[in-house]
């Protein structure tokens, strides 16, 4: 790719952007301490918040996978600001009225995020912006779930 056309300050940040990458494979994010550091502060945090207990899988039951999820939070400039390791459940592997009953997700609809928008801006509202680094849904689940032990976790 060609950057000539780009402005110098677009060409840097595109240069950031292409200079990092993601591992494909877990192998490759176990040889990168930044990975493994990521790894470990989403373990923390998910311990912290007492999301599971580890327990001996009883007869009959089930467990669901996981898998990690990488990603780079990038600055407005293009640097790297950090390393994320996100902890998920394979989800997929379970069945409807068996595994689950219902299934729940929340999300904003636009239209409230335009009218919150307009309101803060015809009110002189300041308008903020920030990352949670670990948000968690704090609700109690009916259903015994079991989960495999993350990959690379001893």
């Amino acid at each position: 790719m060609s950057s000539q056309k780009l402005s110098k300050s677009y060409a840097s940040y595109v240069l950031q952007l292409s200079s990092v990458s993601i591992p494909s494979k877990m192998q490759e994010a176990l040889a990168d301490d930044r990975w493994t550091n990521a790894m470990a502060e989403e373990m923390a945090a998910l311990e912290k918040n007492a999301t599971w207990k580890l327990v001996h899988l009883p007869k009959g039951k089930k467990t669901v996978g996981c898998r990690w999820v990488f990603a780079i939070k990038h600055k407005a400039d293009g640097t790297v600001e950090r390393y994320k390791a996100r902890l998920v459940a394979k989800g997929y592997t379970q069945s409807y009225g068996v595994d689950y009953q219902e299934t729940f997700a929340p999300v904003a609809k636009l239209n409230t995020v335009r009218v919150l928008l307009s309101l803060a801006i015809n009110r002189d509202w300041p308008l903020l912006q920030f990352d949670v680094k670990n948000a968690f849904l704090h609700g109690d689940l009916a259903e015994e779930v079991y989960m495999d032990p993350p990959p690379g976790i001893a």
